[in-house]
């Protein structure tokens, strides 16, 4: 019943951001279709989650994984954060799903009538875009394109309809509360179910699973889907153990092995471990809905499928198949509502598109080969699993090291690199805004979780490869857990070597959530593994203690000063007093460049009035004035009235000749310290600061 509901709501993520795109592509994602793909797809995805056999859990294994669960998601929820404003991800997500739930389209099109015409899109330094959302079109049929893939504004513009953009705020802490009861599931199939409550625990408590369970990032729906997929993924592996071996050649034996111990409590049926497959692959393939760089994910999982191949398990081809349609699918969804941010990815999806063709390639060539009966040298076979142990603990060891040899940059052109630079002349440093502290990746671990927990962790994962190698030439089937394991490894150590995230924290520790639950689940292996073979009624717990508490300790005392933080809580009360500032026929133009940044889009989709921005050429260079009194003769042509918004301060008003100039919110709040260098441990002042006043529309004085 737990994995059920874990699993369905892995797919009922997917399912409603797959049918949000042809419908809001269309003008049709209203709260009545809506209403009817979450009670279609909601059924569905239990009945399908259905068929994928889950472990036995006992009743007060169970307990203790919903309590877990529960606490969580109460903790999470009341020190939610209130990230509303589009300065990060978080608030980029919610001004979209707002936008979504409103126009009831994903790319909106502004009337160009509602702004002064197309002659307004028309002058140099003024236009509808601004960070996290793109102006696309022609100055007479413009519209504007959110950033980001669709999922999560799919997701959050559902809360909208029902509470509004408070109630947005609240789901990241149901998904993740979902997330912890199904990793805690995880972990009990992969380790013994018992272990389950104690890992699910643990993750609560590490800090960057709190940062993002309080934040409307895509994260949280992610994760979800992807703990949903690894589960399903374990009880397709779980079935059908009996009888085969790797293909002929591919391992060091040729003998068929003798029938296995199926695990988890799943009896072996080809049938359901198909369907299982196909969930896993359906679940990895479309979260690159809900997340561009999930294709990663789809990636190593076409190596665990391939190895299943080998091995002639039923479930392999489905697994493979649903993983890449749910991947097209996506992609090609992301081609049409979101090309504008795929274009600005491009750098990092192209290359990682380039692999997933070449992994793909490479599987295939070797399935070939082994089904023409070219295998593996028994002398490889025989060192596989003591090389594949060696090179973990290596490769360990050189991400850990890289600060010592390596000094990462990107090009200094980069938009993010000006961010830096910014980031380090404030905190003191040597300014070289190119660095991406991508070689301070294992360090990022380190400090939510300590050092001694990652050694543990290399270690049991150098351990557990050794036991899949061994496995592996021993002509047996993989363990239940290789492929969640594989998955995990390897996602891990792709985004250690290139984050690909701007490296202020804790922003960019999100990016190495997988890698954290990764070390949570293999620190709990390793006390389940001293449990079982450390001699002694005693010793045995004793040492399995002393192994959680290595983790335990270095991860309450990070966590600790974050405990009741309320990230920008205040920030709606500040909207609500922009948008009551306000009148019907006013249209908003930004003045300064934290207006432009910040106010564009929460003005046009939370206030519902329309809102143009300036350019930074056009505030710095050009003639601010002159073009404002343009722009204000043209909206009054239409019957508006041009408005003024400066958030830094009320000069860009005075430049501008602005009249009936007044502030209407006064309001600070507490935003993340984006740090480059050290664990975040304190929150800083953030003033939400509001000015508007009245555009001229007669010639400009002399």
């Amino acid at each position: 019943m737990l994995q059920q509901v874990v699993v369905a709501a892995g797919l009922w993520l997917v399912g409603v951001s797959a049918l949000c795109v042809p419908l809001s592509a269309v003008g049709l994602w209203d709260p009545v279709v809506g209403t009817l793909v979450v009670l279609a797809v909601a059924w569905q995805s239990w009945l399908l989650a259905a068929r994928v056999p889950a472990g036995a859990v006992g009743r007060a294994t169970g307990v203790l994984l919903v309590a877990v669960a529960v606490a969580a998601t109460v903790w999470l929820g009341a020190t939610r954060a209130e990230q509303v404003l589009p300065r990060r991800d978080a608030g980029s997500n919610v001004q979209a799903a707002i936008s979504l739930a409103e126009t009831h389209r994903r790319v909106v099109p502004v009337p160009a009538s509602t702004i002064g015409g197309a002659a307004t899109l028309e002058r140099p330094g003024i236009t509808l875009a601004s960070p996290a959302f793109y102006e696309v079109g022609s100055a007479s049929h413009p519209a504007v394109q959110p950033q980001f893939v669709i999922g999560p504004a799919a997701v959050y513009s559902l809360a909208y309809w029902v509470g509004g953009a408070g109630a947005i705020l609240v789901v990241p802490p149901l998904l993740t509360g979902l997330t912890l009861l199904g990793f805690g599931l995880l972990v009990g199939r992969c380790v013994g179910m018992r272990w389950g409550p104690i890992a699910a625990a643990l993750a609560a408590l590490v800090f960057p699973v709190v940062h993002t369970g309080r934040s409307t990032l895509s994260e949280p729906l992610a994760d979800l889907a992807l703990v949903a997929a690894l589960l399903a993924l374990v009880s397709a592996a779980a079935t059908g153990r009996g009888g085969l071996a790797p293909d002929r050649g591919m391992s060091a034996t040729t003998n068929r092995a003798t029938s296995e111990r199926t695990a988890g409590g799943v009896a072996p049926d080809r049938g359901v471990g198909a369907t299982s497959g196909a969930v896993a692959g359906l679940l990895v393939g479309a979260t690159m809905l809900l997340r561009a760089d999930a294709l990663r994910e789809t990636v190593l999982l076409t190596v665990v499928g391939a190895l299943a191949v080998l091995q002639r398990r039923p479930w392999a081809r489905p697994l493979l198949t649903w993983a890449w349609v749910g991947t097209a699918y996506a992609l090609l969804a992301a081609l049409w509502l979101s090309y504008r941010y795929l274009g600005d990815i491009s750098g990092s999806l192209v290359p990682l598109a380039a692999g997933a063709v070449v992994v793909a390639l490479g599987c295939a060539v070797v399935v070939l080969l082994s089904r023409r009966g070219v295998g593996m040298p028994r002398t490889v076979a025989r060192l596989l699993p003591g090389a594949l142990a060696a090179l973990t603990a290596l490769a360990g060891l050189v991400l850990a090291s890289r600060p010592l040899w390596q000094v990462v940059r990107q090009s200094p052109d980069d938009p993010g690199s000006r961010y830096v630079a910014a980031l380090q002349l404030r905190e003191g440093v040597t300014v070289d805004g190119a660095r991406t502290y991508a070689e301070h990746s294992v360090a990022w671990l380190a400090w939510w979780v300590g050092w001694p927990a990652l050694g543990v962790a290399l270690a049991a994962l150098s351990v557990a490869l050794w036991t899949v190698g061994s496995a592996w030439v021993a002509g047996r089937s993989l363990p239940a857990w290789s492929g969640p394991l594989l998955v995990a490894a390897g996602s891990t150590l792709l985004t250690l070597w290139r984050p690909g995230i701007t490296p202020d924290h804790p922003w960019a520790d999100r990016r190495i959530l997988i890698a954290l639950l990764l070390v949570v689940g293999l620190v709990v292996a390793g006390a389940a593994w001293l449990v079982g073979h450390v001699p002694g009624r005693v010793a045995g717990p004793a040492a399995a203690s002393l192994v959680v508490l290595v983790l335990l300790v270095p991860t309450v005392l990070a966590t600790w000063p974050h405990r009741g933080e309320r990230v920008e809580a205040g920030s709606l009360r500040a909207v609500e007093a922009v948008c009551a500032a306000l009148g019907p026929h006013d249209v908003a133009l930004m003045v300064d460049s934290r207006a432009a940044n910040e106010w564009p889009q929460v003005v046009r989709g939370q206030c519902g009035r329309p809102a143009l921005s300036t350019t930074q050429a056009l505030r710095s260079g050009g003639d601010l004035p002159a073009t404002v009194r343009a722009v204000s003769r043209d909206v009054a042509s239409r019957g508006g009235r041009l408005v003024l918004l400066a958030a830094s301060d009320a000069s860009g008003l005075r430049t501008a000749r602005a009249t009936d100039v007044r502030q209407v919110s006064a309001v600070t709040v507490q935003e993340d310290a984006r740090l480059l260098e050290h664990r975040p441990d304190h929150l800083v002042d953030l003033p939400l600061d509001v000015w508007i006043g009245v555009a001229p529309t007669g010639p400009v004085a002399p």
